[in-house]
């Protein structure tokens, strides 16, 4: 018999754990991070110290991150060449 695991994703996740639970890319997070998501809503940097510094690594919070995908408008159709 063997025993099965499940691993539910804490709330604040890393980068790679968000692209695989979310689909989206690496250049997605950062265009969102710099342009949309507010620093400790929907990212945070954070340090052994407690200090972190604009550099240390980040954890998104994945809960926040899909109301975020969630609050997306519909795409607005391309104009059609002819």
């Amino acid at each position: 018999m063997s025993d099965t695991i499940q691993l539910v994703p804490n709330k604040w996740v890393s980068e790679e754990l968000l692209i695989a639970l979310t689909g989206l890319t690496k250049h997605a997070i950062k265009s969102a991070r710099e342009k949309s998501w507010l620093e400790g809503r929907e990212y945070k940097h954070y340090s052994g110290d407690l200090q972190p510094k604009d550099n240390s690594p980040i954890l998104y919070n994945r809960f926040e991150v899909d109301n975020w995908v969630e609050k997306q408008r519909p795409a607005i159709p391309r104009q059609k060449s002819a």
